[in-house]
């Protein structure tokens, strides 16, 4: 418990940190915009010397600031400013630099920051990257860039950065790395420590040897802990382990990231189908897989067809969120149109029109619990097609209770509002049966979207709301009329 809390404490200390940090960025920002204009207007001796001088000195304090931070920390920076302060920042970048924060940017950050650089500065920058972060930006460099960097490198990184572009995003081997530590299973531990030592670096995140043959066909890995308790003169092959986790290139992305996670992966090998060794997957990696599949996920429960840059143009915003808007308005029509087939029935039952809405919410949130559920199963690879009987009886028993226990209380709520126990038992059974809709809805829709290879998690929310808006509006109206009238 001591270890999580100060865990948790130093996570808290870093967030505030970075905050201030922007802060500070910010204020030298609008430092140096107010003294540039005051001494622009000013009318004085050596005006353009004077006006160099300040330009320069409030840069240089915040190019200094800049450069003590680490990559990641003035990506969030720059994603924090509006367009022209962040380029006037990424211009303060140093060069060598770029390469790195290009990479922790997010991808609708990453493109502003790209279109301001020209063919030099974008060769130079992923120049200064591994193969395995070249794949990574390479999808967003212009083509002649990327052609030129293809000519730059030697013939082993060209090869490996073709063969890592060949393969699809969402795949291990876009994502693999390709900096690896292989030994022999016929030499000892000694032979290993000695090659280690002379090694000019090491990989980052390495906790296991991957043990090879003359062909590079995989063995088996040696963890780095057996090295450090076993006698050096032990060979390798006798402590070696054999059951390993591996991947192959055309494994998705998504399944490697959830495999790291249940057996507490920190590297794993990928090999090919011959089992010969081609790269590695590392934690860090899997880590920003599942950071993007969360965000995308938050993105498409709203409608959001792709992450967008906060400071983004009016157009491209439009763009971004136009699509969803467009289905949530004709669901509202629709919606819209079943009230309206029961106007009169409104207008003799005033009280119909302040209890509508809350069949409709209820439904709708009782149906996007269940769809939440079902879209995190199906992530997880937990639950598929097959269990669609199952899942439907279950949600069916939980709404009809659900559906009892809560109708019944807005009916004693509606009896005690406006004296009609008649108003009470329709209100009961209409949240019933709403219920009941949501539940089947909840279960079918990103089943059926799985089903079909779609993302279960892009509109699964505004299709469920949608049924439940105009099936509640339905239920009541209908049971109201059919009832009271």
């Amino acid at each position: 418990m001591t270890e999580i809390r100060e865990h948790d404490e130093k996570v808290s200390e870093s967030k505030e940190s970075l905050s201030e940090t922007l802060q500070q960025v910010i204020n030298l920002l609008g430092k140096h915009k107010l003294v540039e204009h005051v001494v622009h207007k000013q009318d004085m001796p050596k005006h353009d010397l004077v006006e160099s001088l300040v330009h320069k000195q409030n840069l240089n304090i915040l190019q200094h600031k800049l450069d003590q931070l680490h990559p990641a920390d003035v990506a969030y920076i720059l994603e924090s400013l509006p367009l022209d302060d962040r380029l006037m920042v990424w211009d303060l970048v140093k060069a060598e630099r770029d390469g790195e924060i290009l990479l922790e940017a997010s991808d609708a950050v990453r493109q502003t920051l790209i279109a301001d650089m020209d063919s030099e500065e974008l060769l130079a920058a992923a120049e200064q990257l591994n193969t395995d972060e070249l794949a990574d930006l390479a999808p967003d460099l212009p083509k002649d860039v990327l052609q030129d960097l293809m000519y730059s490198l030697d013939t082993q990184n060209r090869e490996r950065l073709q063969s890592a572009l060949s393969y699809p995003e969402d795949t291990v081997g876009a994502i693999m790395d390709f900096d690896i530590v292989t030994i022999r299973d016929d030499i000892t531990l000694e032979v290993v420590l000695r090659y280690l030592r002379r090694l000019p670096k090491f990989p980052d995140h390495t906790d296991k040897l991957f043990v090879i043959n003359r062909d590079d066909i995989l063995q088996g890995v040696l963890p780095l802990k057996r090295i450090i308790l076993n006698d050096p003169e032990t060979a390798v092959g006798d402590i070696m382990s054999t059951d390993a986790v591996v991947f192959h290139p055309e494994d998705m992305s998504d399944q490697a990231a959830m495999a790291f996670e249940r057996y507490d992966l920190v590297t794993a090998p990928v090999v090919d189908n011959n089992r010969k060794l081609v790269g590695r997957i590392t934690v860090d990696t899997v880590m920003d897989i599942i950071r993007e599949e969360a965000e995308a996920d938050m993105l498409s429960w709203a409608g959001l067809r792709e992450e967008e840059d906060f400071f983004a143009s009016i157009w491209k915003s439009v763009q971004n969120r136009w699509a969803w808007l467009a289905i949530n308005l004709v669901t509202a029509l629709v919606a819209s149109r079943v009230i309206g087939l029961f106007e009169d029935s409104i207008e003799k039952i005033v009280a119909l029109a302040a209890l509508m809405p809350i069949v409709a919410g209820i439904g709708g949130n009782s149906g996007n619990q269940t769809s939440t559920m079902i879209v995190r199963g199906l992530a997880l690879g937990q639950i598929s097609s097959y269990h669609m009987k199952s899942l439907l009886q279950k949600e069916l028993g939980v709404a009809l209770l659900n559906g009892l226990l809560w109708g019944g209380v807005l009916g004693l709520i509606a009896y005690m509002l406006y004296g009609s126990a008649a108003l009470g038992m329709v209100m009961m059974a209409a949240m019933t049966l709403n219920l009941l809709l949501a539940a089947v809805n909840g279960v079918m829709i990103p089943l059926v979207m799985n089903k079909l290879g779609r993302d279960p998690a892009v509109g699964t929310s505004v299709l469920i709301t949608a049924i439940t808006d105009s099936g509640g509006f339905l239920i009541f109206l209908g049971l109201a009329t059919i009832i009271l009238l």
